[in-house]
């Protein structure tokens, strides 16, 4: 199955559903993953049942032998397309970084070659014994990072 063909099928229904295709993947075997993301709130179960009626409707399981699920995107996954970034902008984030780094931030935007992130990091400052909170703002190239997720605090 073409991912390109499927993108272009199913935009519709996932858009009218008010969600966004955030991956899709097709496996050796035609095993078809549909992952999406609300535009605001959450992906709900019927949102996944109706694409994934569409999706048999459009691509019959007669001609073409496949396994499909339609998923949300997990709040524990990296985001994948600029739309997940610019939907994130202002909240916690975790990026991990090519250099090994590991930073919490604020994303404070997000365009088309990078993403800006807030954060305080301790470090030696000069004429202080300690280290001490120092406020940075980086603009990242995605290229640069190796994930970016939502950070999810426990309490």
């Amino acid at each position: 199955m073409n991912i390109a063909l499927i993108i272009k099928e199913m935009e519709p229904e996932v858009a009218k559903r008010g969600c966004f295709i955030t991956d899709v993947s097709v496996s050796a075997d035609n095993d078809v993953t549909i992952a999406m993301e609300s535009e605001e709130g959450i992906v709900e179960m019927d949102d996944c049942v109706a694409v994934s009626e569409r999706f048999q409707e459009i691509f019959n399981r007669d001609e073409e032998d496949y396994a499909l699920t339609v998923t949300s995107a997990g709040l524990d996954q990296p985001f994948k397309i600029l739309k997940q970034y610019r939907k994130a902008v202002g909240s916690l984030v975790e990026v991990k970084t090519r250099d090994g780094r590991k930073l919490i931030g604020t994303l404070t935007s997000a365009e088309e070659e990078a993403f800006t992130l807030a954060y305080e990091a301790r470090e030696a400052v000069p004429g202080k014994k300690k280290k001490e909170l120092v406020r940075h703002e980086d603009r990242f190239a995605y290229g640069d990072v190796n994930s970016v997720t939502p950070h999810i605090t426990v309490e």
